[in-house]
């Protein structure tokens, strides 16, 4: 650790700033994280065992609690795989940009600006449904909790958006303007939410002793109460494991805070989805064991993780008492949510991606942030949550979308390189996938995002309602649209992609070919390391 510390002194800093230079970007933002800080700001954001646990709503009517465990191991192994395929263009060129930054660079010329716009506009509004997501999930917990203390209680839409926006602006005020203290709350996050995981696994298991359900029940009950055939109703049930371990991208948007971004956004790329999966089976296993009855637990006015916390203690307070731990974690993610989806468009703002780029790319120069992108994404989250919370499959809805969304764009970079036969990166980068494996991993992974993006953008449940409709697919069509068109009328024009400074860049043959070069490099200055 001494020696890593060490690199990632002013020396290791300037480093960084040169290599992002060679890629055409100026250091703007302060590399504040450490590898534990954004380890916990990547697992605050996947957050899996609080994510399973909140959605659970998801799988147990479709599939019941074998499509909740088996649909999280299946859905580790294709995100272990994409974030491996991901972390090899991580390695290589360590941008906020990300996937849209990656699909220009190694996208043959024809091509390169309109595949890097639309993956620009697919990742922006992915994040923002993301982000959407924290202020969903932390609202059912509070009207749970209310509903619980005060059985007569019956929650209003308008009552849910109003904590949803609460939400918004506590993460929108943690973001502008204790930006220095970030690192910190990504690192108690992290804490929080292992405590978290551990305290409430242990106490459910205990006060449940010894009434247990049994392993047959755990890890082979199969129940279907959403009226779709029963293969395809377990299929529906893996949008819980799906969104729960969906935002590991957010290491790329936030790589040009961390130092040595080469080597370590990989390895906590990868990191965090293991620690996910892990913490993710032991809980989900903890919780059904303790399940009394099923169809209560589905039908249960308070939501199901509630209804099992009372279950297992039998006690009100108790159960209240275990929920404030993922309540907490919901006030992180939200948080941790906010930062990245802002410097997603701050990136995108940055090469001209959005509309007012040059307003959205500013970052402040006393808060050190990108405040007018935060306050973009904010207002969006807003709007997300009013056109949203008027049907009751919601919660379906905008997790759908936001799987969907970011799905597409992990699966956009190594599809094209795996249609150049995986030729495209350079040979000498710092993660590199040994064959057959990476062909492997890769195809894997594009065939997950294949199926996701069918799957998810079915209707929860039949008969098949206004109200129960699956709108993702329409949000989805309309992030489309909205690309498509300022497109043709804006950005077939006005965005150039990525700014690349091919000189400094490992030359692969057709890399680079489509994008603009970077300006002199007066332009781009690389803060100099001080003489001592």
């Amino acid at each position: 650790m001494e020696g890593e510390s060490r690199q990632s002194g002013q020396g290791g800093h300037t480093d960084d700033a040169a290599a992002l230079a060679n890629l055409g970007l100026k250091q703007e933002l302060k590399r504040n994280f450490s590898t534990l800080s954004m380890l916990g700001l990547a697992f605050a954001i996947l957050n899996t065992w609080t994510a399973l646990s909140a959605s659970i709503s998801l799988a147990l009517p479709s599939g019941g609690p074998s499509s909740v465990i088996w649909g999280l191991v299946t859905a580790g192994v294709c995100n272990l795989c994409l974030a491996a395929s991901l972390s090899e263009f991580l390695s290589a060129y360590p941008t906020a940009g990300g996937q849209y930054h990656w699909a220009a660079i190694i996208t043959p010329r024809r091509w390169s600006r309109g595949v890097s716009y639309v993956t620009g506009w697919i990742n922006v509004s992915g994040w923002v449904a993301l982000t959407a997501t924290g202020g969903l999930l932390g609202s059912n917990f509070i009207l749970s909790i209310a509903q619980l203390r005060h059985p007569e209680y019956e929650p209003s839409a308008w009552h849910q958006l109003l904590i949803y926006i609460a939400f918004a602006i506590i993460a929108l005020v943690v973001n502008a303007f204790s930006t220095r203290l970030l690192p910190l709350l990504n690192k108690l996050a992290f804490i929080w939410s292992l405590s978290g995981f551990v305290i409430i696994s242990i106490t459910v298991l205990a006060c449940s002793s010894p009434t247990y359900q049994s392993g047959a029940f755990v890890y082979g009950k199969f129940s279907n109460e959403v009226g779709w055939p029963d293969g395809l109703a377990w299929l529906l049930g893996l949008l819980q494991g799906a969104f729960a371990l969906t935002g590991f991208d957010a290491v790329a948007h936030m790589i040009e805070e961390i130092p040595q971004p080469q080597r370590r956004g990989p390895r906590i790329m990868l990191l965090c989805i293991g620690i996910g999966i892990f913490s993710g089976f032991v809980f989900l296993s903890a919780l059904l064991f303790c399940v009394r009855d099923l169809e209560t637990v589905n039908r249960s006015p308070i939501g199901p993780l509630l209804q099992i916390f009372l279950d297992a203690t039998g006690n009100s307070g108790g159960s209240i008492a275990l929920l404030i731990f993922p309540l907490g974690c919901m006030v992180f993610t939200s948080t941790a949510l906010m930062t990245t989806s802002s410097r997603m468009s701050y990136a995108f703002a940055r090469d001209g991606g959005l509309p007012f780029s040059s307003v959205l790319a500013k970052v402040h120069p006393a808060l050190d942030v990108p405040l007018n992108a935060l306050l973009w994404t904010t207002a969006w989250v807003v709007i997300f949550g009013l056109i949203f919370l008027g049907s009751s499959s919601t919660f379906n809805a905008i997790t759908a979308a936001s799987v969907v969304a970011l799905g597409v764009t992990y699966a956009i970079p190594p599809a094209i390189n795996v249609l150049q036969g995986r030729k495209t990166l350079p040979a000498n980068r710092a993660f590199k996938i040994p064959e057959p494996w990476g062909w492997i991993m890769n195809l894997v992974g594009i065939a997950w995002t294949i199926l996701t993006t069918v799957l998810f953008v079915f209707p929860p449940e039949t008969p098949v309602t206004s109200e129960n409709m699956n709108y993702a697919v329409a949000a989805f069509g309309v992030i489309l649209l909205i690309s498509g068109l300022t497109w043709i009328f804006d950005g077939r024009k006005n965005y150039r992609g990525p700014k690349i400074d091919v000189d400094g860049l490992v030359m692969v043959p057709g890399q680079t070919e489509g994008l603009e070069r970077a300006p002199d490099s007066e332009d781009i200055s690389v803060p100099q390391e001080k003489s001592t």
